[in-house]
């Protein structure tokens, strides 16, 4: 029994040394719950007790040195992260020059451009200016040479001028007297044509009179109608004829129904109507409205 309980003494030894070992190698973090053994006090003291007394004093330095190597590497990351921090600050604050002497620049480069942009656009004002100052001398120049000449050309075409208005003025009368001629022999010539005209229509409206008389005349031979029914009535009728006084269509435009139904009839019994050999009265006849009211 005695030397199981110093083997479990070794075991215990060894074990704890290798924790140790393992945080400081490996960086092992995670708290670990020692296990320390209970002792009685008041009970008599063995052999055996005092090693375990002893165990327990190991436990408690393992414990405290396992807490140390925590302390040690928390200590170790909290300055590995004030590093960082510091470097990133470092980092930031230099991107920042960076960015501020860009700022810097850029605008140095821009006043620049606009600086040179304005000198070469003066220069080009300047240029401009003195372009245009010698075009206007040369053109002041180009002009009183212009104006010379015309001055002796305006002269010499008033000279000109004043010869052709005194003929202008002599054919203008000449040209009046003719035209004045030629007018009152047009106005002459228009009365004649007029005068024939008008013998000509009235030539044409006792044909068309005359003829119309005798369109008239054959229907009032062709008609048969009822005098108690008819008398003082009156129809309205329009005849289409061809040009040989052939009825082409009769169309009732108004009137006593009875009268107007016995005027077509009569029309149409007289299929054709006598026509001049005239065109112009054929025109007036081809297309009548005729008013027909019955005497009995």
């Amino acid at each position: 029994m005695k030397n199981d309980f110093k083997s479990a003494l070794v075991k215990s030894s060894a074990l704890h040394i290798g924790i140790i070992v393992a945080l400081v190698i490996g960086n092992w973090l995670k708290p670990s719950t020692p296990q320390v053994m209970e002792v009685t006090l008041n009970a008599p003291v063995k052999p055996e007790q005092k090693a375990v007394e002893a165990v327990s004093v190991d436990n408690k330095a393992v414990e405290k040195r396992i807490n140390e190597l925590k302390k040690q590497e928390a200590d170790k990351k909290a300055a590995e992260a004030k590093r960082i921090r510091d470097l990133e600050r470092r980092a930031a604050n230099a991107k920042k020059k960076r960015e501020e002497e860009a700022r810097r620049i850029a605008k140095l480069e821009k006043e620049r451009v606009r600086k040179e942009r304005e000198k070469k656009k003066a220069e080009a004002a300047a240029r401009a200016a003195k372009k245009k100052q010698q075009a206007e001398q040369k053109k002041a120049a180009e002009a009183k040479k212009k104006a010379e000449a015309l001055a002796k050309k305006r002269k010499a075409e008033e000279e000109r001028l004043k010869k052709a208005e005194a003929k202008r003025k002599a054919d203008a009368e000449a040209a009046r007297q003719k035209a004045l001629a030629e007018k009152m022999m047009q106005e002459q010539l228009a009365a004649e044509a007029a005068a024939r005209s008008r013998a000509k229509q009235a030539q044409i409206l006792t044909e068309v009179e005359k003829y119309q008389a005798l369109i008239v005349s054959k229907i009032k031979n062709n008609f048969y109608g009822d005098k108690t029914t008819m008398s003082g009535k009156e129809c309205k009728v329009n005849m289409k004829l061809a040009f040989n006084g052939l009825v082409t269509s009769v169309n009732v435009l108004g009137g006593h129904k009875g009268l107007c139904d016995a005027t077509v009839r009569a029309i149409r019994k007289a299929e054709q109507f006598e026509f001049p050999k005239d065109k112009d009265v054929v025109a007036k006849l081809r297309d009548i409205n005729l008013t027909y009211k019955p005497e009995f």
